[in-house]
């Protein structure tokens, strides 16, 4: 049987500032906040269709550490700005990789190494 069963991924952070998660993934990379209980708040977006994928990786390519979390965007340009404004650190790139990307790296409000991406 080859059809895939699972219907949804979620990845999940450790902190104790779940406020602070809106800095960089709703103001900067416009989710929406989906649900929030106090104790756990969700992202993502409330009228679009994301695709699912989970990467297993010895690096994050070009020597780079492996990120926590690949994100692909419409821009990169646009996010590198906001990412920069908001005062967020860029620990590489922005780069166009040989695999047809262009990609920066930043961290999020919880030290997660964060790779976001735009298809060239």
């Amino acid at each position: 049987n080859n059809l895939a069963m699972v219907k949804r991924i979620v990845l999940n952070i450790d902190t104790r500032k779940i406020a602070d998660a809106a800095s960089l993934y709703k103001d900067i990379l416009g989710l929406d906040l989906l649900m929030d209980h106090g104790w756990i708040a969700t992202y993502g977006a409330a009228n679009q269709k994301m695709d699912v994928q989970i990467s297993f990786a010895s690096e994050g390519g070009s020597g780079t550490p492996t990120p926590d979390l690949s994100i692909e965007v419409e821009n990169v340009e646009d996010i590198l700005e906001k990412v920069k404004v908001a005062g967020f650190p860029v620990e590489y790139g922005p780069v166009d990789e040989a695999w047809g990307v262009r990609r920066f790296y930043t961290r999020d409000p919880f030290g997660k190494l964060i790779n976001i991406l735009s298809h060239i």
